[in-house]
This record gives structure tokens, sequence and C-alpha cells, in this order.
């Protein structure tokens, strides 16, 4: 017991004289304590924090805002009673410490408010990522991801071109480029663009460029994208909505590799490598004469299709967790993690629109937040509590319970399959049996 209460580490920042005083007494009792300013912080770790809190942080606040997120743990303000009656105090206060004390301390009741704040903080670290990839990108630990990026790291280094398919909000701009970061021309461009996106009437110009003079307009030379992608990466983005004559181009470009400008007579030789993405049927497309054979074979000479969120047992908590980080800043708001019905509620939702609406609803979610935590109704869902399960037969709600407990379970401990295990109450054989049973990861 001794042993755990010495790893407990707390630092003070901008510490009082009062503060001093209190330290000697906080290390009796197991703390292990430093302090520094505040401008040093940031670079501190910590399993609690003290921070003194004074008028001029309050007009100026970003830099306790900043150290606050990027702690990843709980801080308890030290106010005198003449800060906290100022009017933004309370606001302030409430928003992004864990608790306050005002000066002179009560030491038995900072004692227990450090405890609390520990055991707050291990719990809010159970569910908390840290996040080391390049770019956040391609993150998860489910089977598809893990086999995404496997993949990848197969693909990138060729020439070739690769069609990325997969239903919308899925990632597909990120795997294009996770594919030019990994290649050898990733120090050159990544030139992105939509097909669908552009007028149909410009399109032409946006690709392919145009010359002074080469209609109403054109006051100047322009370089379009693809040579704009010289030595580098071009990623057209739902390629599907190329109208056909622009088909017709594109695949000239690719048999060729060169383009010439909208009134323009010169060939320009680009090297480029294309990577396309759509979310409809090409083949479908083909037989609707929507979508040249052709170009289809040209673009699909490397495949890869991105998972739905749906099918990404165990990834929604991490990037539910990285997105509340991430858009934190976006809103002014600290950091908050999900309460037990939230991941319940998330785990339960098919996510038609995937990753990019789970970013959408916990961004909505930071903004709507009223506790310390996000719940269901803040994110837009149901809770667990209003859903009505459908009725079947036992055998049903038994295969429903098994699988809805290893999702819940994976989206709490993906990264420890023997602690999933032990929540669960079987052994780690029976634990893949099951998964194996039910098709997950």
């Amino acid at each position: 017991m001794l042993e755990a209460t010495a790893q407990r580490r707390l630092l003070v920042v901008d510490p009082c004289d009062a503060c001093h005083r209190l330290l000697p007494g906080l290390r009796l009792v197991g703390w292990d304590v430093d302090s520094c300013d505040l401008e040093s912080a940031v670079d501190r770790n910590c399993d609690v924090g003290l921070l003194r809190l004074r008028a001029f942080h309050l007009e100026r606040p970003e830099a306790v805002k900043d150290l606050i997120s990027r702690s990843g743990t709980e801080w308890i303000a030290v106010l005198s009673p003449d800060v906290l009656r100022l009017h933004q105090a309370g606001d302030f206060v409430c928003e992004w410490f864990f608790d306050f004390h005002t000066l002179p301390f009560d030491v038995s009741r900072v004692q227990v408010t450090l405890g609390r704040a520990f055991g707050m903080a291990r719990l809010r670290g159970q569910g908390h990522v840290h996040i080391h990839q390049p770019g956040h990108e391609l993150l998860g630990d489910s089977r598809p991801i893990r086999d995404l990026r496997k993949l990848l790291s197969k693909l990138a280094p060729t020439e070739s071109p690769v069609l990325i398919r997969g239903e919308s909000g899925t990632g597909k701009e990120l795997v294009a480029r996770t594919l030019h970061r990994q290649s050898q021309r990733h120090s050159k461009p990544f030139v992105p663009i939509n097909c669908g996106a552009i007028p149909e009437h410009l399109i032409q110009s946006e690709l392919f460029g145009h010359e002074k003079g080469a209609f109403t307009g054109a006051h100047q030379r322009k370089v379009g994208r693809i040579e704009a992608a010289h030595c580098g990466t071009l990623f057209l983005d739902e390629i599907g909505d190329l109208p056909l004559e622009l088909q017709a181009n594109l695949l000239r470009f690719l048999q060729e590799k060169h383009i010439e400008r909208v009134g323009g007579s010169q060939p320009i030789p680009v090297d480029v490598r294309v990577l396309a993405a759509t979310h409809v049927d090409l083949e479908a497309a083909i037989d609707k004469g929507r979508f040249r054979e052709d170009l289809y074979y040209r673009l699909n000479v490397l495949q890869v299709v991105t998972a739905p969120l749906r099918e990404r047992h165990g990834d929604i908590g991490m990037l539910a967790n990285h997105f509340a980080h991430f858009y934190s800043q976006e809103t002014g708001r600290r950091p908050r993690s999900f309460s037990e019905d939230a991941l319940v509620a998330m785990g339960k939702h098919d996510w038609p629109g995937n990753v990019r609406e789970l970013a959408n609803r916990v961004r909505r979610g930071l903004v709507l937040a009223e506790g310390r935590q996000i719940e269901a109704r803040d994110l837009g869902l149901l809770s667990p509590q209003a859903c009505i399960a459908p009725m079947g037969t036992l055998e049903d709600y038994k295969h429903r319970a098994e699988r809805q407990a290893l999702c819940d379970v994976l989206n709490r401990h993906s990264d420890n399959l023997s602690v999933a295990a032990r929540v669960l109450g079987v052994s780690r054989p029976t634990f893949y049996r099951l998964l194996h049973k039910h098709q997950i990861r």
C-alpha cells in the first residue's frame, strides 16, 4: 500500500508561501511533490496538479487552458478570497478544474481532495489515448485497421495507381495521404481534387490548366492540378463523378504521360502517381455507360477497401477520445471523457456516416455537455435505457448479448486482451474463441 501511494506525483505550479508550508505534510502521506512556474509546467509529468490561480490568469487564460488540456490529468485551483470574488472565476474554475481551495488551507480537506483527484485521474486515464502517429491518421487497433496499415506499407513504395474504395466518411483521403507520406515521393506535392465538387464547366481547366486568352475571363496562364502535382501524387477523390468527356482526357494522360493546357498546343510531360477514390459501385456505373471501362482498368491496378466504422470493433472509444481532445482546442472547452451510457450508445449505433459522423457528434457533444462527462444525449444518441430491443428467440437474445459484451469490453480494453478476458470472467483462449465465433477482429 505504501509503495502505491509513493508513486503519486503532485505538481504544484506557481506555489505561494502557504503552498510551500503545505508540502512537507503531503510528502509525509506519500505524495512525490515537485514545483515549477507555469511556463515550464507543460514539460513536467504528474498524476495531480495544484495551480495557484491569480487574476491575470483569468484575463489571459490561454496558458492555463493549454497546460490542463495537454496534461491529461486532474487539476485543483488555489485561490485567494479576492480572486474567488471575481465574476469570471466561478465559470472558469468549474470548466477547467476538478476542485478548488481558498486560502488559508484546510489541510485535511486538501488531502481528501487530492486523493479524489488522483482516483478520478486514474479513471480518466483508462480511456485516454496517447497518439504518436504522424498526422493522427489511421488511428485504431481493430483488425480491419491493422490489416489496412499493413497493406498500405506494401503498396506505398510502388508507383502503380491505387483505387481506394469505401463508404463516405471512412477516411479514403487519409489512406491516400498515408500512401503518399510512405512513398518515395513524400517530399513532393500531394494534390487532392474532388471530382464531384468542381462545376463541370470548370473541371477541364482545373485539371489541365489553361493558357492566357483560352476563353473569356482567362486573363493569365493557369497551371492545372495535374501539372501542379509533378513529381508527386495526384489524388482524384470521387472519381465516379468525373464527366465522361473528362474521363477520356484523363485516360489519354495516363497513357501518354503528358497534358495540354486548354488553349495550348504544346504537350507538357508530367510525372505523377495517381490515386483515385470512390464510394460508388464503378462496375455498375460501367454497365450503365456512366464510367469508361478502359479508365477503370487503368486506375484499378491496386485496390484498397476502407472498412466502415461499425466493423471496427474496439476503435470507437479511442477515436472519440482523440476527437474530444482535438476539438477541445476549437471549442475552448476542456477535453471531456465519456459517460458509461455514452460509450454503450456509441457501441450500439450503426454509424452510417462513419468516422466523419463520429467526429461531428463528438464536436457537438463538447459544446452541449454540461457536466464533467459527455452524455449520450449530448452526442444526439439514445441512451441504452431508451432503446427497445426487438423481440426474438431466447437463443437470439443470448447471441446478441454475448456479441454486445465482446464489443463493449473491446471498446474499453482493445489494447489489452488479457484484461478484457478477465473483465468478462473467461479465460484468454475462450475469449479468442468467442471473437472468432462472432467474427470480431
